[in-house]
């Protein structure tokens, strides 16, 4: 019997799936960023001609979804899952474009970690035969989240230093088997909940940097790899605040990642001329500069392996104004290039 896991948290995919295709989309202020002309579609406003920011969301999904699967010349019934979520309540993004798809759903919420969740998933259900293809998508919205998680745009509140700009957009990709395509999943490391006691819903970055460090450190501890064994280790949404504790953490560790090893997505999607503060971050920021830049890059062979790691803060409006802390949440999925 193949062996399918290397120590506590980590996965080996026997057959290496393969992202067969990938489609992104992004709202315009992502559009006028370093990696704006990489996306597939850049709409033009934010309500991209739907009469409510939350039907946006969702036209923006099912877009990306659309997309991803017609650069891949497959039509809807031949997908044979379709694994997504947002950060709306009930994931309802994801759960209307899988309405309008007709493709059998499984729903997740892993906050700004659910791409990574998604493709864990998906490669596990292509891996071992249970599916094929297998579409995975993440997106979000700025207004929506807002209006949601901290205050509507209405009330023209302040935002702290610390606070994270969540990205308008959608990534998804097309899992499979075959020859043919722009990357394979070797491996993936499933996060532990970490809650280090912060409670600022402002400060997303702090939440979730002490469950990328434990992430990381697992996935180093069971493979009996390093920092240096990656062309890159690409956090999903630390952001200025983030991606410096985590650092400072990795160092503690004794894996420290030197600065041409390491990227984040939420500091790279956006303009640094942009007022978003401390960076990006939402489902859909990890998920769009998955497709549009880390994805092209490693089919094109300029990088080889990656470690890309999604980070999620479990926040609920509800427990937070009731004084719970933000517990967080990360996912590590390895991507080679090649054959």
């Amino acid at each position: 019997m193949p062996q399918h896991r290397i120590g506590a948290q980590t996965i080996c995919f026997e057959n290496r799936p393969r992202i067969l295709a990938t489609a992104s989309v992004a709202g315009p202020k992502e559009g006028r960023g370093p990696i704006g002309n990489q996306f597939d579609l850049v709409i033009g406003d934010a309500l991209f001609n739907q009469e409510s920011y939350e039907q946006a969301e969702h036209a923006i999904f099912l877009e990306a979804c659309k997309r991803c699967l017609q650069k891949a010349h497959i039509e809807n019934r031949q997908v044979q899952a379709m694994l997504g979520g947002d950060l709306l309540n009930q994931i309802m993004a994801a759960s209307l474009s899988a309405r309008e798809l007709s493709i059998p759903f499984l729903g997740l919420y892993g906050a700004c970690s659910t791409m990574a969740e998604s493709l864990t998933l998906g490669a596990i259900l292509t891996d071992g035969g249970y599916a094929s293809p297998v579409l995975c998508a993440a997106g979000s919205h700025f207004c929506t989240a807002e209006r949601q998680y901290r205050f509507p745009l209405e009330y023209g509140n302040q935002r702290t230093p610390a606070a994270q700009w969540t990205v308008t957009g959608c990534g998804a990709c097309l899992l499979g088997q075959g020859d043919e395509g722009m990357a394979r999943i070797t491996m993936a490391t499933i996060g532990r909940v970490v809650d280090m006691g912060i409670s600022d819903a402002n400060n997303m970055g702090a939440a979730m940097a002490p469950a990328a460090a434990d992430t990381l450190t697992a996935h180093f501890r069971d493979t009996h790899r390093t920092p240096m064994d990656y062309d890159r280790i690409i956090t999903g949404d630390l952001g200025q605040v983030g991606s410096s504790i985590l650092r400072e953490l990795m160092k503690e560790n004794n894996y420290g990642i030197p600065d041409d090893h390491y990227m984040d997505c939420g500091l790279t999607i956006f303009d640094p001329k942009e007022d978003v503060h401390a960076g990006g971050s939402g489902c859909g920021c990890s998920a769009t500069v998955l497709s549009a830049h880390i994805l092209p890059k490693l089919q094109s062979g300029e990088w080889k392996r990656v470690l890309f790691m999604a980070t999620g803060a479990l926040l609920s409006p509800t427990t937070n104004q009731q004084g719970e802390t933000i517990p967080g949440v990360a996912h590590a999925v390895i991507l080679e290039g090649g054959n």
